[in-house]
């Protein structure tokens, strides 16, 4: 959140912030429609977020786009298969991590206006 900020760019709108703990309450908000982006770790357990990431793309209609933040760059190709729309590995640079949520959200204002 720090590296983001509220406006990583000046072309798109705010961010607001939901931080989650567990799975049940990521998929409360996903569910009520209350999310743009997920950022989800990868290394979490028990549900890490590539299984959510995979999940969300098998159960929600028009789901939000998702990043999977890995433990390691090695770890990219495993996140290949939750279908993700782009991955980050730790260590996290800031500056990697605002051109990809810039890149990821550009999609989605882009797809929206089409």
């Amino acid at each position: 959140m720090t590296a983001l900020g509220n406006r990583p760019h000046p072309d798109l709108p705010p961010l607001e912030f939901i931080e989650c703990a567990t799975e049940p309450v990521v998929w409360q908000h996903l569910d009520a429609g209350e999310v743009d982006l997920a950022i989800l770790d990868g290394e979490a357990v028990p549900a890490g977020g590539m299984g959510i990431a995979r999940q969300m793309g098998d159960e929600l209609y028009e789901g939000p786009p998702s990043i999977v933040v890995t433990g390691r760059p090695q770890d990219a190709w495993l996140a290949s298969w939750s279908r993700a729309d782009a991955v980050v590995s730790r260590p996290i640079d800031p500056f990697h991590l605002a051109e990809t949520v810039i890149d990821v959200l550009r999609g989605v204002v882009a797809g929206a206006a089409r």
